[in-house]
């Protein structure tokens, strides 16, 4: 797996695109124009790695629209050693990009076949995770909690009660809430029952499936 001149370029050409769909905060452009996005796809597909567009990957699942990436990390407004929870590894790319923003990641996946593939390939790659579960994401990481953020990578028919109880106060849960299209929808913890809630446009994710190990 090479990075090459013309990788950078055309991540650079990504990060413009990004910029000019309204993503403003510069570290996670930063990110994205780091991170070699065509190292979590499958090496025929190189040319799609840069394109502003999901592309499928293993187990049925998708690697998400950079857009989207970039959308939901801005919104998670990360800082330097928060600890996040992910749910939904998938192919390790938002992982990265969580790792590259200075958080302490733990993620959790569902799907066996990508679960032990990212594993092995994220290290790989210099991108290390404080820790990478094989599980049922509608329970959170309770042992791990509270978190300063939790990033929900699939689509929820609803919002799953104990990923609220697994945040700080001031912490963040981002999560893509619907059936066919979701709403991406942001709560933030303001007191031990108290959630402010925005909805922030409509997106199309895989779905966040429950107990199916």
């Amino acid at each position: 797996m090479k990075d090459t001149f013309k990788h950078k370029g055309m991540r650079q050409q990504l990060v413009t695109i990004l910029q000019k769909k309204g993503i403003k905060d510069q570290k996670v452009l930063n990110a994205i124009g780091k991170i070699p996005r065509h190292f979590f796809m499958d090496s025929g597909f190189i040319d799609h790695a840069y394109q502003d567009k999901a592309f499928p990957i293993a187990a049925n699942q998708t690697i998400s629209q950079p857009y989207t990436v970039a959308f939901q990390s801005e919104l998670l407004d990360v800082k330097p050693n928060h600890k996040i929870l992910e749910i939904g590894t998938g192919s390790g790319y938002q992982t990265a990009v969580l790792i590259e923003l200075g958080a302490k990641v733990y993620s959790i996946e569902r799907q066996k076949e990508l679960f032990k593939k990212t594993s092995k390939f994220l290290p790989k790659i210099g991108y290390i995770a404080k820790k990478l579960i094989f599980g049922d994401g509608y329970k959170g990481l309770p042992e791990e909690a509270p978190f300063d953020s939790i990033i929900v990578t699939a689509g929820a028919p609803f919002v799953p009660k104990p990923l609220l109880s697994q945040l700080k106060i001031d912490g963040r849960l981002v999560i893509p809430v619907g059936d066919d299209i979701q709403i991406m929808t942001l709560f933030i913890r303001k007191g031990p029952k108290d959630f402010e809630k925005h909805e922030l446009g409509e997106f199309r994710f895989v779905p966040l499936l429950e107990d199916k190990n």
